[in-house]
């Protein structure tokens, strides 16, 4: 019997779904914090997964939607996914994951989805459990609902600075404001004020069972050098793995010296390497 090597996947492979990505927590925590929320119907998850393998053994996956990112692709599954998915036209914004696994579809789809508007080939995937030994600092704090006003604009100068692109393009930031708003209303969003400004901001942007996982750390300009991201991520680790995850991850860019320096002294250790593809 011919076997068709990738399929989309539905909800009554859940089940073989959420194993696989508790195999990978860190790298697939994206997926599975979909795939826990609202299942494997692409119209409530706003996106679709793929399998690659037989009907009675699913061994690799790959999520299409806002995001391409494949989850334990063997490079068996690489080139049967890129085949798959590249015949669609490119409606995602990223290619995000493992960077074998990316490079490696994104060499394939070069020719079909080109070109990207940035390629970052190492990104170090980072976790660590339990709190810092670093001490908190303790002005770090949730931020509330009635401080977006303060807050949005220190988002928006992270999101441009990391991403190279404002959020502001598309719809005026509408948006980006809700996602904001979100993780704020969430208890997901952390900040340091003083005097009126927002000089530390850091989210949970991503929370499953296995691991909260850290973005948009930023520090305002005139305050860097001064030393406050480390006892200030050491802030926001405490309160995530005391009372969201049992563990803490996130991914930088290579060249990003003093972060890496600053998560290095908070305790993270290396779990692997991702690559992003930015459109």
């Amino acid at each position: 019997m011919l076997m068709v090597p990738v399929r989309q996947l539905g909800e009554t492979e859940r089940g073989a779904v959420e194993r696989l990505l508790d195999l990978d927590p860190f790298a697939a925590a994206q997926v599975a914090e979909r795939v826990a929320a609202h299942g494997l119907s692409w119209w409530r998850a706003d996106g679709r997964i793929f399998g690659y393998g037989s009907r009675r053994q699913v061994e690799s996956l790959c999520w299409l939607g806002g995001h391409l990112t494949p989850i334990l692709a063997s490079k068996p599954a690489v080139a049967a996914f890129a085949e798959r998915i590249g015949s669609e036209e490119r409606l995602c914004s990223s290619i995000v994951g493992r960077a074998d696994a990316v490079l490696g579809l994104w060499e394939r789809l070069e020719s079909r989805w080109g070109p990207a508007r940035d390629v970052r080939p190492n990104q170090p995937l980072l976790a660590a459990e339990g709190p810092a030994p670093v001490r908190p600092d303790p002005d770090v704090r949730l931020a509330r609902s009635d401080e977006m006003d303060l807050l949005f604009p220190a988002a928006v100068a992270m999101y441009t600075e990391e991403v190279g692109a404002s959020p502001l393009v598309d719809d005026g930031g509408r948006g980006y404001r809700r996602r904001v708003l979100d993780l704020v209303r969430a208890r997901r969003a952390y900040v340091k004020v003083v005097d009126g400004e927002v000089v530390f901001k850091a989210e949970l942007a991503v929370v499953t069972r296995r691991t909260a996982q850290i973005q948009g750390v930023w520090v305002a300009p005139e305050w860097r050098g001064r030393g406050i991201a480390t006892a200030a991520m050491s802030a926001v680790m405490r309160d995530a793995t005391g009372r969201v995850a049992p563990t803490v991850s996130l991914y930088v860019n290579d060249y990003n010296v003093p972060a890496r320096r600053v998560y290095e002294r908070c305790g993270f250790r290396s779990v692997g390497t991702f690559a992003t593809v930015l459109f």
